[in-house]
């Protein structure tokens, strides 16, 4: 098994750690099967070169709606069902088999560690076990990659928004980024899922609150927007949460 890291200075999103991707462009031939496991969604794809063979994935949110957020031990124990069952699907979708493959890849990081874990063993496993390269994957720079999937990398500025993370980010090429901003507290997901919860609207909130913001009055309250004279392009989302808090206890 052959673990590769990407040289330093490569991948400048800091403080995420630096991994090796094989390059699209040297890879035109490559069969891949990728697991990602990050939270609560279990993945698995094979690809050969930028064609998508197939793609399995498995939900876990009805399973944390009781919680009113992700449990990572629930997530984490899901994943273990999950992942074989997937990684049969998609190599039947797919008509290939697993001696076929020539790198297993999986979701390294940032997530839920316990849930990272289950896609890095499975992946390591298998590279181990057919004697395959092993490519740890940036959740992040996976975001930033799929909206040019079957296509080449155009330099772009990429917003990242999700749960955990909310990055400005300069994509020039593959593997070399440099982050413009990024939130100084709360990410945008972590603020509605919050809101959301203050609500009752339950998990997950965003869809919930994006759906009846559009037939709601945008006057009706007058809610803080942090950092527009900061001077730099960083964001702040705890000030709207909190404001929102309190005007909730007092309606």
């Amino acid at each position: 098994m052959a673990l590769r890291k990407r040289p330093q200075g490569r991948f400048s999103i800091e403080p995420l750690a630096i991994y090796t991707l094989c390059k699209l462009e040297t890879c035109a031939t490559s069969l891949i099967l990728a697991l990602e496991t990050s939270c609560d969604e279990t993945a698995v794809a094979v690809m050969r070169g930028r064609e998508l063979l197939a793609s399995e994935i498995a939900s876990q949110t009805a399973l944390h709606q009781a919680y009113g957020g992700v449990v990572p031990e629930v997530a984490s124990r899901n994943h273990l069902v999950h992942a074989p069952l997937l990684l049969h699907a998609a190599v039947q979708t797919a008509a290939v088999s697993l001696s076929d493959i020539d790198a297993f890849a999986a979701t390294s990081g940032p997530g839920l560690s316990t849930s990272l874990m289950i896609g890095a063993s499975f992946a390591k496993g298998l590279a181990i076990g057919f004697d395959k390269p092993y490519l740890a994957i940036n959740h992040l720079e996976g975001h930033l990659l799929s909206p040019f999937f079957g296509s080449e990398l155009q330099p772009n500025v990429s917003l990242v928004v999700s749960g955990g993370h909310t990055l400005l980010v300069h994509a020039k090429d593959v593997g070399d980024y440099r982050v413009l901003g990024r939130t100084l507290d709360d990410a945008a997901g972590e603020a509605f899922d919050k809101v959301a919860k203050l609500l009752g609207l339950g998990y997950p909130g965003g869809p919930e609150i994006e759906r009846r913001a559009a037939a709601g009055d945008a006057a009706r309250f007058d809610f803080p927007r942090s950092m527009l004279d900061s001077g730099d392009h960083n964001f702040s989302f705890s000030g709207l949460k909190t404001a929102v808090r309190y005007t909730i206890d007092r309606l």
